[in-house]
């Protein structure tokens, strides 16, 4: 009852300010999800799936304690197969890096990184990575770990530009992943050959968990490759998550090639990437462009894909310049990480991420990533949720809002 009580107290606080907070930024006066984006007010877009919003959800694990053991369980078990599959070390992870070093992933380069100064050195900004994409790269090189055998760290960072909602969350948690390749494996069969080796992963960790928990598990044992620019062919007037839902659907298990660049006609390929990790502008032979994909899964429950991982051939010195110039940000040539790269000292790699709430969230067959990752959420999401019986972890969690409203 105390703890309840006291969530109570936060929660009604948390209520309070973001009522505040909208009230001065011109949002809703009733507290509504309400966001601004790119400096425009916009209401956020429901929670869940209408089609879970409507109907009944019940969660696969209740107690929290047997949730939590499935999660490390699940974990621990992939991380395992993962190295297996592909030739992993396990090594540590930096939870901030040197803004000026240039080892912080950029993104889509728009996204704010979380950032501060150490007390006794002002002069100096260290930031919480958004990734590892660049820092496994020199890693590689540290470590000096030969072709073909490669390095997986147990990954934590935090997005602020993020979304919200039931798939995305500010919190970052992944097994981030990269292997040394020789430079003439930079091809499309090199890039093909380890995405199956982590799908083997994921497969079996499927299997394992739907045995345990009885249900039908739905991925095939091979995944299916598809080119961003063949499904916008199929699809021209569907937008690129449209596109996805579409061929995730009918094949459980997709790689979409070639993310990041741009058309003919200037609109972005299929997403954003940024220009200096991986290529997403080297020609493949079935006419399209970039040696990168997104891996996507099936999720039964909530009906649509769900991206578990962003992986691809990294860039080489040749490729790391075309796409600077092409992006218009040149001047990154200055920072450390880049001038390692332009000298050759880096080696060639192709690495990855792979989502460790996103992969519980499909294992489990989750509604919500709040269910198996402490976020943070909306208190009006909190309530809609509570409300369908979806109980997030940490605060929140399934508690009754009756007892919140008597609390106050």
């Amino acid at each position: 009852m105390r703890a309840m009580i006291c969530f109570a107290a936060l929660f009604a606080l948390a209520r309070a300010n973001l009522v505040a907070d909208n009230a001065l930024r011109g949002g809703s006066p009733d507290g509504g999800i309400t966001a601004l984006r790119g400096g425009k007010k916009m209401d956020m877009a429901g929670l869940l799936p209408k089609h879970i919003e409507d109907g009944t959800y019940t969660p696969l694990i209740r107690n929290k304690f047997e949730l939590e053991e499935a999660l490390d369980d699940i974990k621990r078990g992939f991380e395992a197969k993962l190295k297996k599959e592909a030739n992993l070390i396990r090594v540590s992870a930096p939870l901030f890096v040197d803004k000026a070093s240039g080892f912080n992933d950029n993104l889509n380069g728009v996204e704010r990184p979380a950032a501060f100064s150490p007390r006794d050195f002002g002069n100096l900004t260290l930031e919480v990575p958004f990734s590892l994409a660049k820092w496994k790269r020199w890693a590689l090189l540290d470590y000096d770990l030969p072709e073909w055998q490669g390095l997986v760290t147990d990954f934590r960072g935090l997005r602020c530009d993020d979304d919200v909602d039931y798939l995305h969350s500010l919190y970052v948690d992944q097994f981030d992943w990269e292997m040394r390749i020789p430079p003439q494996s930079r091809n499309i069969e090199t890039l093909k050959k380890v995405v199956r080796r982590i799908y083997r992963a994921v497969y079996e960790t499927e299997q394992e968990t739907a045995r345990k928990f009885g249900y039908r598990p739905i991925l095939p044992e091979e995944i299916h490759f598809a080119s961003s620019d063949e499904i916008a062919s199929a699809h021209p007037d569907a937008t690129p998550q449209q596109r996805e839902k579409i061929i995730c659907a009918k094949y459980k298990a997709v790689f979409v090639m070639g993310i990041g660049g741009y058309h003919a006609n200037g609109r972005e390929r299929h997403g954003g990437r940024a220009p200096d990790y991986d290529d997403w502008s080297t020609p493949r032979d079935d006419g399209g462009f970039g040696l990168n994909g997104d891996l996507l899964v099936w999720h039964p429950v909530l009906k649509q894909q769900l991206e578990l991982s962003s992986m691809g051939i990294r860039v080489s010195p040749n490729v790391l310049l075309k796409q600077l110039r092409i992006s218009g940000a040149e001047e990154r040539l200055d920072l450390m990480w880049h001038k390692l790269l332009m000298d050759g000292s880096l080696p060639q790699s192709i690495g990855g991420g792979i989502g460790q709430s996103r992969l519980c969230q499909f294992m489990l067959r989750t509604a919500h990533i709040g269910e198996v990752q402490f976020g943070w959420w909306h208190p009006d999401a909190v309530q809609q949720c509570t409300q369908k019986g979806i109980s997030l972890l940490g605060l929140g969690a399934g508690a009754d809002l009756a007892i919140f409203e008597q609390a106050e």
